[in-house]
């Protein structure tokens, strides 16, 4: 199935590209002179990835898979995680690109939507246009700026997600200028949909903006990122998701090289709500280190620790009470790369809620649980 999915589009991005190239040619005749060519369009750059893997809790619940973080829930099973094929295009100052997803970890990342066959497998589908050398705009369905960790697992070192990224946002649909003010220095401002949609009706639109900037020899680098809307009457309740009265979001990502074998990254990030259902202001947040050691080219190593506070239970809640609770997570994964294309990710994780938040193979709840997973990614 898959093939038959791919082929038709890789079919369609090469005829279109010879399309454009008749076209040009054909609107503008030019008569060969000594001093003039003709300049083609470049190729399209085709590039993908599959990943799969099996995780093994060892509670070993009989209610659910004792996780609450994205792409992961299963139990003892072997799993698909997502093939994905993309095509990027440049020519001029105008470039465009098209990112499709398939399985189950493309349709939790489009989860709302669920009702549009034709848009969940749409990872990312943009064109752009380059103003001038600093400035570029840029208009469709990209992932988002705010958090370390994204959608494509083998651009993370922990193949498990973790409960930042896993409560958003995952993509943004809209507009953004990205403006360039040095080498190292930049933002980026846009208006896009409510968070992960690809269409709506609601006329309510997000504010996006991200600061970067860094050493010159790029060892250290740092992004301040935000989202925020408000004016919305009373929240927008879905079975997916809350479009509350108002929403304001601050996110912090720090890379630091600290040698050729060892680095650092650092994600804080902080969200607050007003919502007529909680019927008073509420936030969550968290933040996550990860420690990233490379030995050889053939093996690394990365502890992700993290601490999730949700204490107004706007995402998650003690099974046992219904209020809101932290958790404190701790993630080591190895890194066997198989030539310069398959990564092998044996990985062990532990959760520790402050309430009772997973469950024993008995029925009872814990506060604590340890799970296994072995994944193996692929990208070319």
């Amino acid at each position: 199935m898959l093939r038959k999915t791919l082929l038709p589009f890789v079919a369609a991005v090469l005829c279109l590209t010879n399309a454009d190239a008749q076209t040009d040619s054909a609107a503008k005749p030019v008569t060969p002179t000594s001093d003039s060519t003709v300049k083609a369009p470049p190729p399209v750059a085709i590039t993908g990835s599959v990943d799969a893997y099996y995780r093994f809790n060892f509670s070993n619940p009989k209610t659910g898979y004792n996780n609450y973080t994205s792409f992961t829930n299963s139990q003892n099973s072997f799993e698909l995680g997502m093939a994905s094929i993309r095509g990027d295009h440049s020519f001029g100052k105008v470039s465009a690109t098209v990112d499709l997803g398939f399985g189950r970890r493309a349709e939790e990342f489009s989860y709302n939507d669920g009702s549009h066959p034709t848009l969940f497998a749409v990872k990312q589908l943009y064109a752009s246009y380059q103003a001038t050398s600093a400035v570029k705009f840029t208009m469709g369905k990209w992932g988002t700026h705010i958090g370390y960790e994204v959608l494509d697992a083998f651009s993370n070192r922990n193949y498990s997600m973790d409960y930042m990224f896993s409560f958003g946002p995952f993509f943004h649909t809209g507009l953004k200028a990205d403006v360039t003010l040095s080498g190292t220095t930049a933002f980026m401002v846009g208006v896009a949909n409510p968070t992960d949609f690809s269409t709506t009706t609601s006329s309510t639109k997000v504010f996006i903006a991200q600061f970067s900037t860094g050493t010159k020899n790029g060892k250290l680098k740092a992004f301040l990122n935000y989202q925020g809307y408000g004016g919305v009457s009373e929240d927008v309740v879905s079975p997916t998701y809350t479009l509350y009265k108002s929403l304001n979001q601050f996110d912090l990502v720090v890379n630091a090289t600290v040698s050729s074998k060892f680095g650092v990254g650092l994600n804080g990030t902080i969200q607050s709500v007003s919502s007529s259902t909680l019927d008073k202001s509420a936030s969550w947040g968290g933040f996550a280190a990860y420690l990233n050691f490379d030995p050889s080219s053939t093996f690394g190593l990365t502890l992700r620790g993290e601490y999730f506070s949700d204490k107004n239970h706007v995402k998650i809640y003690s099974v046992d009470d219904g209020s809101g609770l932290s958790v404190f997570d701790l993630t080591l994964s190895a890194l066997f790369h198989v030539g310069s294309n398959l990564t092998i990710i044996p990985e062990l994780r532990l959760d520790n809620g402050s309430k009772d938040f997973f469950y024993k193979s008995d029925g009872t709840t814990t506060k604590s649980t340890v799970s296994g997973l072995l994944a193996a990614v692929y990208h070319f």
